[in-house]
């Protein structure tokens, strides 16, 4: 098992469908209320890239691709056409707040708030896109003095920053995910067409 540093055919993802999912126990009581009890602390998104597919060469190189990674066995990169900024189309260095500096610490996770007042949530990014990254010290950028793991997500500065500043980021970013079938099941329906039913696609959590 392994993670394949490469993103699935970009055309073809941006006719797909899919978005996040939640895991949420509901159990209706006697008295006609109910309880719930949400079991995944994180979302989990999935996507259907069957929809993108709209030629036969697409499909070749769905197929290619598929074979490449063996499957449901090594995981890629997608691009979500929604979801893929941590903020506007072009990136700001304030647009993230990831932490606040105390000295000492030098590491800091990329993440992206969903929400705002009542109950927000933090995403970890972990598959920035390389040259997109952009960070910020109490609200100015800095250009040095820090890199980034685009493997991780993880920003790594080469002196602390100092107690009680803030550090933020702006960045681009894809979903590490893996196919969630071992199977393609293709129609051939015409000269240069091909239709699949369905090529689901799961996302991998840090």
């Amino acid at each position: 098992m392994a993670f394949h540093h490469i993103r699935f055919p970009l055309d073809i993802a941006l006719g797909a469908r899919g978005g996040p999912e939640r895991r949420t126990d509901v159990v209706t009581l006697a008295g006609g209320g109910e309880s719930r009890n949400g079991r995944w602390a994180q979302s989990r998104r999935r996507y259907n890239a069957g929809y993108g597919v709209k030629s036969r060469a697409d499909m070749q190189a769905v197929l290619a691709f598929f074979e490449e990674r063996r499957g449901r066995l090594h995981g890629f990169l997608w691009r979500d056409g929604l979801d893929h900024s941590s903020g506007g189309i072009a990136p700001g260095p304030t647009d993230q707040a990831i932490g606040t500096g105390d000295g000492v610490r030098t590491q800091f996770q990329l993440t992206k708030r969903y929400g705002a007042a009542f109950d927000p949530y933090l995403r970890i990014i972990a598959k920035p896109i390389a040259g997109s990254v952009r960070v910020a010290v109490n609200g100015s950028e800095v250009l040095t003095g820090w890199s980034v793991d685009v493997t991780t997500g993880m920003i790594g500065f080469s002196a602390a920053p100092a107690l009680g500043a803030s550090v933020s980021a702006g960045f681009l970013f894809d979903v590490p995910v893996r196919f969630d079938t071992d199977r393609l099941d293709v129609e051939l329906n015409g000269f240069d067409g091909a239709e699949i039913p369905s090529i689901p696609l799961l996302e991998i959590l840090p």
